[in-house]
């Protein structure tokens, strides 16, 4: 296996979207920490619960739990701390929380000496600008991003998740430090699912992305180390 740290390349988070525990530990056993993440979302988190994040980490994972915390400024307070709680690597909410709630997550990480990464949502992969425009938001899909991450920066968080072909401005308003997290990412002849806005390994690279998410590409897959090393080459 090829190691992504030894190159100027996009980091991978795989995104364990499975139904039980067992078909996501046959994934969990071919992956070497030292290079991989595992991102956590609802599905697994609903179904296995708090545990199955401190197993991971036992196991030497970085975790992304992708909860993307939507709720009043108290409640995501709450959740947010019950979230570093577990050791989690990076945690993410919806920038269109507001004000109010993003810097309630963040102050929730205060106390923590090995804070995660809190990590704003713009805009889903999953959504177009005529979905905007079927909940009452006028502006362009670009702009509405723009002003999600110029809030989520402002309110003091590690980044945003927003497709990739945004990343190349994020990173010239915002700097090297702002991270940036895309899923979405496809070759070319591979199956969109639901996705939207794809954007091929190269292309991240070429973004200047931080770290792009893989779910089904790699979880649907006959032979997914063979394919995480086919993206890992792609990106050099």
């Amino acid at each position: 296996m090829l190691h992504p740290s030894y190159y100027n390349i996009p980091k991978i988070i795989i995104a364990l979207d499975f139904y039980s525990k067992k078909e996501a530990m046959k994934l969990v056993d071919l992956l070497d920490p030292s290079i991989f993440y595992l991102k956590i979302g609802k599905e697994m988190f609903t179904i296995l619960g708090s545990q199955f994040v401190k197993e991971l980490h036992k196991l030497g994972f970085n975790i992304f739990l992708d909860l993307k915390f939507h709720d009043i400024p108290n409640t995501v307070f709450n959740a947010t701390k019950a979230a570093a709680d577990l050791g989690i690597w990076m945690l993410s909410v919806h920038a269109s929380g507001g004000k109010n709630m993003l810097l309630s997550a963040k102050k929730a990480l205060k106390s923590f000496k090995r804070a995660p990464l809190l990590i704003a949502v713009t805009v889903l992969t999953s959504l177009k600008e005529k979905d905007l425009k079927e909940i009452g938001i006028k502006i362009s899909l670009k702009d509405y991003i723009l002003i999600l991450s110029k809030l989520s920066n402002d309110c003091g968080l590690d980044g945003v998740v927003c497709p990739g072909k945004e990343a190349k401005k994020m990173k010239l308003l915002y700097g090297d430090k702002y991270k940036i997290v895309t899923p979405g990412i496809r070759f070319s002849t591979d199956s969109s699912f639901d996705q939207k806005h794809i954007i091929t390994p190269r292309e991240a690279k070429e973004c200047q992305i931080d770290y792009i998410v893989i779910g089904r590409s790699i979880t649907t897959s006959k032979n997914p180390i063979k394919k995480l090393n086919s993206i890992i080459e792609s990106m050099q």
